[in-house]
């Protein structure tokens, strides 16, 4: 097993290397991205703060956003992703890359390999979780479009889904013993 002192030194190893957090709304990616960052000794670039005041306004008036709307975002969030890898060799960011095709826009944007993390929850459980967030632009009337967007990752795609009724610091253990495991073997 691993020790937290070594993980830093392990990934700087092993850069360049993105890890995407994805999924839909209040599956837990920015906690988890913030935890696993921590970990790694990386920044975390969450996706939301890549979204335009418009997009926002968009949202929180209860409208689900158009790939037309996702593109740009899609753009500038890779874009800082790959400029903070070249700069420090490892970042880590969330996004709900729904569909494969944001994915792939996202792969097309980050020149190194990229590590997506799916958070899996229940719609009940996100209905419970959306509800008692305060202060976030997303309402919950939301969440039954982002459930009919998301595209489930394929066996083609370098995914690790992960069930996300865990703790943040349960999922980050999981992702660096995969990723360590995973690089140990080739």
């Amino acid at each position: 097993m691993w020790e937290y002192s070594d993980v830093p030194d392990y990934f700087r190893d092993i850069a360049p290397l993105a890890f995407l957090i994805m999924g839909v709304s209040g599956s837990g990616k920015s906690t988890l991205g913030v935890e696993l960052a921590r970990a790694i000794g990386c920044a975390f670039l969450d996706g939301d703060t890549f979204h335009t005041p418009t997009a926002i306004a968009k949202m929180r008036s209860g409208h689900p956003l158009t790939d037309e709307d996702r593109w740009p975002w899609l753009d500038r969030l890779g874009g800082a992703v790959d400029a903070e890898i070249a700069e420090k060799g490892i970042a880590v960011a969330a996004c709900s890359a729904l569909r494969k095709a944001y994915r792939d826009r996202l792969r097309n944007a980050i020149k190194a390999p990229i590590c997506f993390v799916l958070l899996d929850v229940e719609q009940q459980e996100l209905l419970r979780r959306l509800s008692s967030r305060s202060g976030h632009y997303m309402p919950p009337s939301l969440l039954s479009s982002q459930l009919d967007t998301l595209e489930r990752p394929t066996s083609d795609e370098c995914v690790i889904t992960l069930d996300a009724r865990q703790t943040p610091s349960q999922l980050r253990d999981q992702i660096l013993t995969q990723v360590i495991n995973s690089m140990a073997s080739k």
